[in-house]
């Protein structure tokens, strides 16, 4: 089984093709301080060969949704060293995905602050989870060239923070809505400036907050999570193609690791102008760095992912929650436990670490 064969990704040897992607899990506290829990949580899963974390804040100002870690305060650091160490003690592998949510957020959870969003236009027909409940979306705050810069700046120390905290790299989160992918979309950009209108200036925002965290802490430690075709938070791109075409081209000429290509999912149709080709082989063929296909795989389906050649890794997200030694369920062809949704965003450890392992 291929999924089962050993890889090199960058500077790291992982013992499986296997990735548990980013799931956010709502388990750390009002200070974005992670717990004992999310120590066992994480160890849990250490037969993936590589995880990533749920998407860890990148500042206060990147504040989205309650209950969400952070990795900028000195004790939020302390924390995940916790978790890196216990990780690395029972031979796992793990990288920090790094997170900025712009415009989906609420001023509930940012102590009345409106979130910050390339343009002030909110998210249409969904409602945030926040503190109180679900809300409307607000009309988020044009960001300023100067908070901009200074978000560019919160990522590159983010990163450092990470590596300090012992994670094995970093991977920017530019999927699924939040703020790099809200500069990419006119549904939430329409700057006149340097950040918008054309696709090189839509871009601009990705580009240099991946040329800041190469040169924080290494290309071969920085990867990036995109999602070209998935609508979700609005996500409304006139030209998708194009403009991922573009922005891989650019990337292209950078030296990192690998790409977290996410495809669309079932839930979220994309709009009808939007191109209906698989977005593996459609993007994937012009990828230079790592390609880690993600969403919606099953062993069937990643196998057959594998066997393509263009996705090296494969990640998967409940099925990981759910199945905290999901390799070893493969290789058994044993039955996967099935994930409980009332129980994946906060709570205890009902439906997070209380999910059976196979019995010897």
């Amino acid at each position: 089984m291929k999924l089962l064969e050993k890889i090199q990704l960058g500077n790291l040897a992982l013992k499986n093709k296997m990735a548990m992607s980013a799931m956010t899990r709502s388990r750390a506290n009002h200070n974005g301080i992670v717990g004992d829990l999310t120590v066992q949580y994480y160890t849990q899963r250490v037969s993936a060969g590589l995880i990533f974390t749920e998407a860890i804040r990148i500042s206060e100002e990147a504040t989205g949704s309650p209950l969400t870690p952070g990795i900028y305060t000195a004790e939020q650091i302390e924390a995940w060293k916790k978790i890196t160490k216990a990780v690395h003690d029972n031979g796992g592998v793990i990288i920090a995905q790094l997170w900025h949510t712009g415009r989906v957020g609420h001023s509930i959870d940012r102590n009345g602050k409106l979130p910050l969003a390339p343009s002030p236009l909110p998210i249409q027909d969904m409602q945030h989870f926040t503190s109180q409940g679900l809300k409307d979306y607000e009309i988020p705050q044009e960001i300023t060239i100067a908070e901009i810069s200074q978000t560019v700046k919160d990522y590159g120390q983010a990163a450092k923070n990470a590596i300090e905290a012992g994670f094995d790299g970093v991977e920017l989160h530019a999927a699924n809505g939040y703020l790099p992918s809200q500069f990419l979309a006119e549904s939430a950009n329409q700057r006149k400036d340097q950040y918008g209108g054309s696709i090189p200036n839509k871009t601009r925002f990705i580009l240099e907050v991946m040329q800041e965290l190469i040169g924080a802490v290494g290309g071969d430690k920085v990867g990036i999570k995109i999602s070209p075709f998935h609508p979700y938070g609005n996500m409304i791109l006139d030209d998708p193609a194009g403009t991922y075409t573009y922005l891989i081209e650019e990337l292209n000429k950078l030296e990192f690791s690998y790409v977290e290509l996410m495809k669309r999912s079932p839930y979220f149709p994309s709009p009808s102008h939007y191109p209906e080709d698989n977005e593996i082989e459609f993007f994937g063929k012009m990828i230079q760095q790592t390609v880690i296909a993600n969403a919606g795989y099953d062993k069937t389906s990643a196998e057959a992912e594998l066997e393509k050649g263009i996705a090296k890794l494969v990640s998967f997200g409940t099925l990981f929650l759910a199945n905290p030694d999901l390799p070893r369920r493969f290789e058994k062809g044993a039955t996967l436990n099935e994930p409980d949704r009332a129980t994946m965003f906060g709570g205890g450890e009902h439906g997070y670490t209380d999910y059976p392992f196979l019995k010897e």
